[in-house]
């Protein structure tokens, strides 16, 4: 494998399409058999996925629990928060996004080539081995320059903070995440492109449980400094599980590569059947989620000149409220192969159909999870947070964040889909007898995403600045969900740009129809989550309310998304009588 400039878009699309299995029959061409096998994949997948996804989820909504008990919303709490800042910013860096945006279609082009030319040399190994020694190489010296740099670091992020020595000793001990934040991100992008989700779902779940082990037994010596130390044994776990895997993995694919070229000797592999690295395009990439997570940035550094416990209230928010996404990241998880993998094959249609679903039913599960948050909110944060050192006071300012931050919770689930196929376009190789030209165009529209967000960016920016002299946090809150909408508007056209043609009238009308039923369920749930004074009950009842309501409403409104799920269950629990009864099966 050699290196070189970006290429056209074109050149990475082969001249005969060849769809992945399956890909096909999620637009009705091939047999209802192969229709079966392939939604057969992806709920297996998707639940093994949210099986584990979610008690990852629980995990860590439990770490926050222990942190809110033990230390509260105070200047301590403040301190680690800035020094989880590393952490918040390498795991989408290096784990939830640009990894595998990078790595994702790498692998996806090396599997086609694999299987198009199954006599030369394994691209899939060819890949690792041009990419992953420089990785690690990287990756121990950004960790080592973020350790030493650590006092620079907080002071720029948080310049008002009241005890800036405990944050840097924070910083220091977080920093040893990034290196096996990489290695877990690029192994578990690797096991996705070939289809194995479990050990990548399973990566939280060790991360959260050496975090909640540190905190149960240090915390009374170490102070929040546990919370940090906990972090870094957490990272060194979630590399820990991918690594077996991922070398059985490779071990297999080796032992095949090496049975084909067994059965045929005679063949000559030609140099130009691999693949070209293409390191450039890693920076949009990288800018695009950096950009992306500074957004925290910007909180961090407007709170902190706001009272003590206000960087607190704005992290238990933020936590809260991604809970409602989780769902619908999973769904991106679970499809970004196959859209990758379809790219990669050249065929469009498939991959915009597969994207158009996404947005979908993406939308469907963050919306109804957003219009629970609008009517829940105070008794969810009281049910989870109220006690210990947590008061009703920072139940109710953390519950009015997470209201606002709920405005643009589906703008972030719709920029997670997009921008997935957006990078697969143009992944970090391309087959090496392609076209070596590039145009001028094509570079810039790599950047796109990154500009886009940095419009988004600067609404955060005003808006905050604006709102934050008269509302404190909840002005924050509002330029996060102001500027992350107005990124989201600007991707669905860059996707155009793209070449992932949407048929915007289709989408656009299932968003609003999904819209309309999220804002009913909220405006119903809301008193009737009021009617109970415990908050365990006033959540269900109001969760409840919202579930029914938007189910309802949904299937009134014709959202597709919701309409068929709910037929579908009518049907199994009140299913039709025979057609004819009291005959035999042959119909007599």
């Amino acid at each position: 494998m050699t290196t070189e400039q970006p290429s056209a878009v074109a050149p990475l699309l082969p001249s005969a399409r060849t769809a992945p299995p399956g890909e096909n029959a999620e637009r009705g061409d091939p047999s209802g058999a192969e229709t079966s096998a392939r939604r057969g994949f992806l709920a297996k997948a998707f639940g093994v996925t949210a099986l584990l996804s979610a008690a990852g989820s629980a995990l860590g909504l439990l770490r926050d629990l222990l942190l809110a008990r033990y230390f509260g919303a105070s200047q301590g709490t403040d301190a680690f928060l800035v020094a989880w800042t590393v952490p918040e910013t390498a795991a989408p860096l290096l784990i939830e996004d640009a990894m595998a945006f990078l790595m994702v279609p790498a692998f996806s082009l090396a599997l086609v080539l694999r299987e198009e030319r199954p006599h030369g040399p394994d691209p899939v190994r060819q890949l690792v081995r041009a990419t992953l020694p420089c990785l690690l190489l990287a990756l121990c010296a950004l960790s080592a320059a973020t350790a030493l740099g650590a006092p620079q670091l907080v002071d720029l992020l948080a310049p008002g903070l009241a005890d800036p020595g405990l944050a840097v000793t924070c910083t220091r001990v977080t920093a040893l995440t990034i290196l096996p934040f990489g290695v877990a991100g690029y192994l578990g992008s690797a096991l996705r492109a070939h289809h194995r989700f479990t050990a990548p779902a399973g990566i939280y779940v060790a991360y959260n449980l050496a975090i909640l082990t540190v905190l149960l037994t240090c915390h009374g010596v170490l102070g929040v400094t546990s919370a940090a130390v906990g972090v870094a044994l957490g990272s060194l776990l979630m590399a820990g599980v991918l690594v077996g895997p991922f070398v059985r993995r490779l071990g297999e694919a080796w032992r095949l590569s090496e049975g084909r070229r067994a059965a045929r000797p005679g063949v000559v592999v030609g140099s130009g059947q691999g693949l070209v690295l293409i390191p450039l395009a890693m920076l949009p990439v990288a800018a695009f989620t950096l950009t992306r997570q500074a957004q925290v940035f910007i909180e961090r550094y407007l709170g902190s000149g706001l009272p003590p416990g206000t960087i607190s209230h704005l992290n238990y928010a933020a936590k809260v409220s991604q809970l409602a996404m989780t769902a619908a990241i999973l769904i991106c998880t679970v499809t970004f192969p196959l859209v990758a993998r379809a790219l990669a094959a050249g065929d469009l249609a498939a991959a915009r159909d597969r994207v158009e679903k996404d947005l979908g039913q993406a939308a469907a599960l963050v919306l109804v999870g957003t219009a629970f948050l609008m009517a829940c909110a105070p008794s969810m944060v009281s049910l989870l947070f109220e006690r210990g050192a947590f008061g009703p006071q920072d139940t109710a300012a953390t519950a009015a964040v997470i209201r606002v931050y709920s405005f643009g919770l589906p703008a972030q689930a719709l920029i997670g889909v997009m921008v997935r196929p957006y990078f697969s376009v143009r992944p970090v190789v391309r087959r090496a007898d392609g076209p070596q030209t590039d145009d001028g165009g094509r570079r810039l529209l790599d950047w796109y995403p990154v500009a886009a967000m940095a419009v988004g960016l600067l609404v955060t920016v005003v808006v905050s600045l604006g709102a934050t002299s008269r509302f404190g946090a909840l002005g924050l809150a509002a330029g996060n969900a102001a500027g992350i909408t107005t990124t989201a508007a600007l991707l669905l056209r860059g996707l155009l740009l793209r070449g992932i043609a949407l048929r915007l009238p289709k989408v656009l009308g299932g968003q609003a129809r999904l819209l309309a039923a999220a804002v009913g369920a909220a405006v119903l749930g809301a008193p009737v989550g009021r009617l109970a004074a415990n908050p365990l009950l006033s959540t269900l009842i109001g969760g409840a309310c919202v579930l029914l309501a938007f189910a309802v409403l949904g299937t009134v409104f014709g959202a597709g998304e919701v309409r068929g799920p709910v037929l579908a269950l009518v049907r199994a629990v009140n299913p039709s009588p025979p057609a004819a009864e009291g005959k035999l099966p042959d119909g007599r």
